[in-house]
């Protein structure tokens, strides 16, 4: 799985840093929702689920998280913990967010509003939406030949 960091540019001084996320300069879709998390215990497992349709852009703006996602071709582990990258999570990838830091507080960008139908909570089906998503693409690829 390419893991797909997006650097975000440093603004500062010796009065302190700032960090602008803008559209389609550092967030590569239009944003329609934010939100964080914060105050989570180091022993929660949070996420594990998969969106059909929605990108986000994960921060960690303090703290350190880590990230175990997948796209169908294997898991693998991810930590935030510079406020200065974000991790792209596009349609389709399961994530999984654990191992947080007493004082982490996670940002996430979503280029939709929240929408429970969006949601794939189980692995399993992942998995099978996964591979049936890869099959209609791979037919329509040969179909173009």
């Amino acid at each position: 799985m390419e893991i797909e960091r997006i650097p975000l540019q440093k603004h500062g001084d010796n009065r302190g840093m700032l960090i602008a996320l803008e559209r389609e300069r550092n967030v590569p879709f239009d944003i329609q929702r934010v939100y964080y998390l914060f105050a989570t215990k180091c022993d929660v497992h949070r996420g594990m689920h998969a969106h059909r349709n929605l990108n986000q852009l994960a921060v960690s703006v303090r703290g350190s998280v880590t990230f175990l996602v997948d796209d169908g071709g294997g898991p693998c582990e991810v930590v935030l913990d510079d406020p200065s990258q974000g991790l792209l999570l596009r349609r389709m990838v399961w994530r999984e967010m654990y191992d947080f830091s007493d004082d982490c507080v996670l940002m996430v960008l979503a280029d939709k509003l929240y929408d429970p139908a969006d949601y794939i909570t189980d692995y399993a089906q992942f998995l099978r939406e996964v591979d049936a998503s890869r099959y209609v693409g791979d037919m329509a690829a040969c179909q173009g030949h």
